[in-house]
């Protein structure tokens, strides 16, 4: 006898839930991180162009692919010890909800299409810059995650690239200052992550490679994390954030002698307010997952707001 399909089982429900567990899979609250590629543009009063917005747009999406096609390779490498962490589990190469053959290849074309593709723009440096990119990010899941200290720069310098491209796809000069802030601000993001995962695990100091067991518990799952300390990553995102605020601080007061510069004076406020806001979520322990905060968090949400605004008051008044 013909078994007959139930609803669980017909081949159009199955695509559907295979196609959401891969988006899932390709992690798009993380894409918030792309949003990089406009810091450039924006604050050298380039948006106000339409063909800048549209090219910031094609940069944003092309990294969308290239981050996708990496979360995908590095959640199939790591899905043995993500079976082991309490949330991380629950992802769709973990769980067995995305087969990995599936995941693997989709991953390799997005990583091999997206620098290719951002040829189509016309700008030989943006795709030597995204090749670089899934490069370093590869690089990272095979080898740099392990490395203590060595993995934080690794990812920082990710987030580095993104805010680059913006500068280089649309042509504006990447200052020392944007450069030096970024930079530091991408450390401050990682680093507060790294803690926020060292604080969830209970672990006060580094362990040793036995305490990772095979099964359960709640012990890292990150490699990286046997050679760092709480309060070594505390001090490291005090030194970061101190030297942002300053860093910004000389910038804003050196914005020419007219009346715009105000508004670079008075975004001190919220830009300062920003750093303590987000310090003091990842005291509380909510770093781990910093898309979250983004999404989530109002204060935060209000200071970001105002640092905009009065940043673009001050660029385009």
């Amino acid at each position: 006898m013909t078994a007959i399909p139930t609803a669980r089982n017909r081949p159009g429900r199955r695509g559907l839930v295979l196609a959401l567990a891969l988006l899932r899979a390709c992690r798009p609250r993380q894409w918030l991180k792309n949003l990089l590629v406009f810091a450039a543009p924006a604050t050298a009063g380039a948006l106000a162009d339409p063909r800048a917005v549209l090219l910031c747009l094609a940069t944003f999406g092309l990294f969308c692919l290239a981050s996708a096609g990496t979360y995908l390779l590095n959640d199939v490498r790591d899905a043995r010890h993500d079976r082991r962490h309490p949330r991380k589990r629950h992802r769709p190469i973990a769980s067995g909800e995305l087969p990995v053959p599936i995941a693997v290849v989709v991953g390799v074309l997005a990583v091999l299409v997206a620098p290719v593709a951002s040829l189509v723009l016309g700008n030989g440096a943006l795709s030597a810059l995204i090749a670089g990119y899934v490069l370093l990010t590869l690089l990272y899941t095979r080898f740099l995650k392990t490395m203590v200290v060595v993995d934080l720069v690794a990812v920082a310098s990710c987030h580095v690239l993104r805010a680059m491209a913006g500068g280089i796809v649309v042509g504006v000069v990447l200052t020392s200052w944007f450069m030096i802030v970024v930079s530091l601000a991408a450390l401050l993001v990682v680093v507060g992550k790294r803690e926020a995962e060292l604080r969830a695990t209970g672990t006060p100091g580094p362990v040793g490679e036995a305490d990772l067991g095979e099964e359960g518990g709640t012990h890292p799952t990150r490699a990286a994390l046997l050679g760092y300390t709480t309060d070594y990553l505390s001090r490291m995102r005090t030194v970061a954030s101190g030297a942002m605020i300053v860093t910004y601080c000389l910038w804003a007061l050196e914005q020419g002698g007219g009346p715009q510069s105000v508004f670079h004076a008075v975004s001190i406020v919220p830009f300062v307010m920003f750093v303590l806001r987000y310090n003091l979520l990842v005291d509380r322990g909510s770093g781990e997952e910093p898309e979250e905060i983004a999404l989530k968090d109002r204060p935060l949400q209000a200071t970001l707001l105002s640092l905009v605004l009065l940043i673009g008051l001050g660029i385009h008044l």
